[in-house]
């Protein structure tokens, strides 16, 4: 595609200019002027070109709104036109007027249009004004996920097949944080962009930044839900308020700490783990361990091996709060 779009450009231009050569040859007066116009067939082609480029970020989600609100400001400009207001009137002040008119309504409906595209529906029953693709599901991410950061590693192993929505929103909080005077919050924010940077560099992620700003909702866990709702996607969060609150309104949320805490591996009874004892346990003896996953690891008579890798079964394994708490004692080997 990188390739193809400059060839398919190039050859519209060369066509141009040989379209302004053929010209002469329909026009005989302009047989001794051939090289001025293949320039000017040229330099209408490279502006043609520079207009492709000024609109590469316009979506045909955007054109179809441009297209609505021309539609209706030309609707509301004609019955206005053709109302008992221009019955009466010189010729030519008349069609100034609505020639204003018309220019005028045309522009503010197509722009209304246009900042209300993610909004707004179609009074048309089952036409709905939405950003859809077709067979590509779509996912509004969160501050929350990009300040965590693991949502970079999850989209690089593949897994992760949805679009991903970023709101301008979203983007402009993610600013604030890494502005901000407490270094605790900058430093967050400043590792929020970075992440959002690897996510750029990711060439199989689809990622997607609407321009949106949902403006009659000011909180930002209220527009998250409200454009989830639009788009028909669901939401990416690590937040537990956030996706309580998309629940309550029928938005599929996905949380990262949940998918964390499902992907713990479940340790059985007799079980080798390798792993090394960072510190004493609080009886005597023990020391402890943590996995990968930040389960901590119990193990009896460990005491001597503190700062080493060692190889431990494990004995129990019990449930608390804040995950598992596991019991081990070191293998024959290690003794």
């Amino acid at each position: 595609m990188d390739k193809t779009l400059p060839a398919i450009r190039l050859l519209f231009m060369l066509l141009c200019m040989l379209g302004g050569w053929l010209v002469c040859y329909s026009v005989t007066d302009w047989d001794d002027h051939r090289l001025l116009a293949s320039f000017i067939g040229l330099s209408i082609g490279a502006l043609v070109v520079l207009l492709d480029i000024l609109l590469k970020g316009f979506s045909l989600r955007g054109l179809s709104a441009v297209t609505f609100g021309l539609a209706v400001g030309s609707l509301i400009s004609y019955l206005v036109g053709t109302s008992p207001l221009f019955d009466r009137g010189d010729e030519q002040n008349i069609f100034i007027a609505r020639l204003a008119l018309f220019l005028s309504c045309t522009y503010i409906c197509a722009v209304i249009a246009l900042r209300g595209k993610d909004e707004f529906n179609l009074v048309i029953p089952y036409v709905r004004f939405v950003p859809h693709e077709v067979d590509v599901p779509l996912v509004v991410v969160d501050t929350s996920v990009l300040i965590d950061g693991r949502i970079a590693k999850v989209c690089e192993t593949g897994f992760f097949s949805s679009a991903l929505v970023i709101p301008s929103f979203v983007l402009k909080e993610l600013q604030a944080v890494a502005a901000s005077s407490d270094p605790i919050k900058q430093a967050r924010g400043r590792r929020g962009m970075e992440v959002l940077n690897e996510l750029r560099r990711i060439k199989h992620l689809d990622i997607r930044t609407p321009e949106s700003q949902v403006s009659r909702r000011q909180d930002v866990d209220a527009k998250l839900v409200f454009l989830a709702q639009s788009m028909r996607a669901k939401l990416l969060t690590t937040d537990f308020n956030l996706t309580k609150l998309a629940e309550f309104q029928g938005v599929q949320c996905l949380n990262l700490n949940q998918l964390a805490k499902s992907l713990r591996p479940e340790l059985v009874l007799g079980e080798l783990l390798t792993l090394e004892l960072s510190r004493p346990g609080k009886e005597d003896g023990q020391a402890v361990g943590y996995l990968d996953d930040g389960s901590m690891v119990v193990v009896v008579d460990g005491r001597n091996h503190l700062g080493r890798r060692v190889e431990v079964e494990v004995t129990s394994v019990l449930p608390t709060s804040g995950g598992k708490m596991v019991f081990a004692r070191l293998t024959s080997g290690e003794g």
